[in-house]
């Protein structure tokens, strides 16, 4: 089949499905809503992997297809298109199969919700918006699909709207979006002024020519490419939330587990990172812009593993990691290895998606409850679970063996920390800098995981029937992941289950998920064992010129990916940290189990400013939420009430009543008094009269 009626097909089939739910799901039902959307995403999944198997080894060319013109306006002209080449047909993949198999994972996840129709269209609006914004052929089109996801995952987030803390975190990811948003679009203007179009074919070639230009403001030059990269990367800072603009992305999993996976792991966090690659013929004539990308990604790695040491959300603690592995993203792009921090997102995607269900799997079983503190013994119970976040974990924290090979994260994760040694190594600083940092975020990154892995499978349980009938008594009344607050269960207690006889009574007992919610952990587990020894070659290795075809620019003096012989402790180094991670997390948990609870309990100046995730909610809460207040309050009180208010329409109303008060003082009643003052207006008159006529 031609290649352009299946992008075709895999661009417009998602939207179709959330027509067909989101317009008629009353009228349809929930069975007919779900089979429509699950399979229009299992064509399109099914069909990107026939046009990325043709790209990578059938000899597929890039090429466009313009469907419509979008907007024309003078100069400013956009076209709705579908751009393959390689960086999209990699996103195809990324995308439309993690997507299918939230689909079906949902039917389980989501089986005893009412609103079904409505969940399953805004995850196939989500996939629409996202694969517009992948296939972009300029700006325009990249910004509707990038605020298309945006809108999708203020609804996904929001889905369960009678939880006031999902509204709460629906309504932060929105605001916390559109900071990142303004920059970005101010960096799409600055383009269109530099260069005079928005279409990446004809910006691309011009970069070269414009590397030079510059901007003069108030005695200060500013070179335009650097400008336009760093307004673009604010965009992708909060689309991928990175420091500064993170704080959005762990409240956002208020939403359903489903939502997590799709949208705060796999693809519309990946939705900058894509960005930044694709704007490689720019990004490599801005040094400056570079270099805050870097820094940018360093320090969020840092400090989003550092957050995720101590939390005991599963879901929370998989959403730092998530902020955490997109800062490798893009510290890669930023030493211009944009070819790894894609590899990073194609694995990720994977193992992530995969540690996400899995926390699903797990928060199902224990009807809804997500405080690590109140798991604990529960391989023997959720045996598939259990053997699919092992490989999610092992896939993420980069265990391998070397010579012979690992699960992906062994091979993308430590490709970026070797290009950031090239990098420092070719003279630049920021190289070395990003390479320490990812080395240390490494350790970390095993030890919060491997956390995650023994708090939940293993050790005493710490929980016992009673609790699990009390929650899924509280689950009747209320479909949806409850966020208990975390330190409601700060005692630990090392009971086992209650499994005795009640005399004939249920005893809830964890359990495995439904099969539609196993089977897509099975193949996420497959991409995350495979994904990296299969593809390494093509997006990094001697292939990648081959595989890339163009899609990725690096100049002639960016040789990061070259092979650069560095000390043995040196390429050693991230492997040997996460082992170092792995066997403390064992000691901890296993060993001395019990020992973090008491660390906790001790409430040290570390573990609160760790767990309180350096204070960013309370610095923005005094300082932007206050401050707002507080501006809204002069503008409303002072402003609006006293000079516009008093000054207008109070004032004029507030005279108006004193001279009707004083005017009706002379409204007597009394006929005399009324004949006196008509003689007093006649003697008037006929004075003026008297002086005229003399004068």
């Amino acid at each position: 089949m031609d290649a352009k009626l299946l992008v075709t097909i895999i661009l417009y089939g998602p939207l179709l499905g959330a027509i067909v739910a989101g317009l008629f799901g009353k009228r349809l039902g929930a069975l007919v809503s779900m089979s429509v959307t699950t399979g229009f995403l299992m064509l399109s999944a099914v069909l990107s992997w026939v046009v990325f198997s043709q790209w990578t080894w059938g000899g597929l060319e890039p090429f466009t297809i313009t469907y419509a013109p979008f907007i024309q306006v003078g100069k400013f002209v956009s076209n709705w298109s579908f751009r393959l080449d390689g960086l999209s047909a990699v996103m195809l993949v990324v995308v439309t199969t993690v997507s299918s198999l939230v689909h079906l994972y949902s039917w389980g996840y989501m089986a005893e919700d009412d609103g079904k129709p409505r969940f399953f269209g805004y995850l196939s609006l989500f996939t629409f918006a996202m694969l517009s914004l992948i296939s972009a052929a300029d700006f325009m089109q990249l910004f509707f699909g990038w605020e298309g996801v945006g809108l999708a995952s203020y609804l996904l987030i929001g889905f369960w709207h009678h939880k006031p803390t999902a509204n709460a975190a629906a309504i932060k990811a929105f605001v916390v979006n559109r900071v990142g948003d303004f920059g970005f679009a101010l960096g799409i203007m600055t383009v269109f002024w530099s260069l005079g179009s928005i279409q990446f074919a004809q910006i691309f070639p011009l970069v070269a020519g414009h590397a030079n230009d510059a901007w003069n403001f108030a005695g200060h030059s500013f070179r335009l490419m650097d400008l336009a990269c760093a307004l673009l990367f604010v965009g992708a800072m909060g689309k991928s939330a990175q420091f500064f603009l993170h704080t959005w992305l762990p409240d956002a999993m208020e939403g359903p587990t489903p939502v997590s996976a799709l949208i705060h792991a796999a693809t519309m966090v990946t939705a900058g990172v894509y960005m930044v690659c694709l704007l490689s013929p720019m990004f490599e004539y801005a040094p400056v812009a570079k270099h805050i990308v870097v820094v940018i990604g360093a320090i969020t790695a840092l400090f989003a593993a550092t957050v995720g040491l101590v939390q005991n959300d599963i879901k929370r603690v998989i959403a730092y990691s998530t902020c955490s592995q997109l800062g490798y993203m893009f510290m890669a792009a930023g030493v211009g290895a944009y070819q790894a921090s894609m590899f990073h997102l194609f694995t990720h995607a994977f193992f992530k998606a995969l540690l996400f269900l899995g926390a699903g799997s797990v928060i199902h079983a224990m009807a809804h409850e997500q405080d690590m503190r109140r798991y604990g013994n529960l391989a023997k119970y959720l045996p598939v679970t259990f053997v699919v976040m092992t490989i999610g974990t092992i896939a993420i924290t980069g265990l391998g063996i070397p010579g012979l090979g690992g699960f992906a994260g062994f091979y993308s994760k430590d490709s970026i920390i070797q290009a950031a040694y090239s990098a420092g190594h070719a003279g630049d600083p920021i190289g070395y800098f990003a390479f320490v940092m990812g080395v240390f975020v490494a350790g970390l990154t095993a030890f919060y995981s491997w956390r995650v892995a023994f708090f939940t499978f293993n050790g005493h349980a710490r929980w016992t029937s009673q609790d699990l009938e009390h929650h899924w008594h509280n689950r009747d009344h209320d479909h949806g992941d409850q966020a208990h607050d975390d330190h409601a269960h700060a005692a630990e207690s090392h009971s086992e289950p209650d499994t005795g006889d009640h005399g004939g009574e249920h005893v809830h007992l964890p359990h495995e998920s439904p099969w539609t919610m196993r089977l897509p952990l099975i193949l996420l587990s497959i991409g995350a064992i495979a994904s990296g020894f299969v593809f390494a070659g093509k997006f990094i290795g001697e292939q990648h010129l081959e595989f890339w075809k163009g899609a990725i620019f690096t100049a002639a003096n960016n040789h990061v990916l070259a092979e650069v012989e560095a000390p043995l402790w040196i390429a050693q180094a991230p492997l040997i940290v996460s082992v170092l991670g792995l066997l403390f997390a064992a000691w901890m948990y296993i060993v001395k189990e019990g020992i973090g609870a008491r660390w906790a309990a001790a409430q040290g100046p570390v573990y609160l400013f760790l767990y309180n995730k350096w204070f960013f909610d309370e610095l923005y809460e005094a300082t932007f939420v206050k401050g707002a207040k507080l501006l809204g309050d002069l503008f409303w009180k002072g402003g609006d009430q006293k000079l516009i208010d008093g000054l207008g329409p109070d004032g004029v109303s507030a005279v108006s009543i004193q001279v009707g008060k004083g005017a009706g003082r002379l409204q007597t009643g009394f006929l005399y008094h009324y004949a006196f003052v008509m003689l007093l207006g006649v003697a008037a008159i006929l004075s003026y009269a008297l002086w005229a006529w003399n004068a």
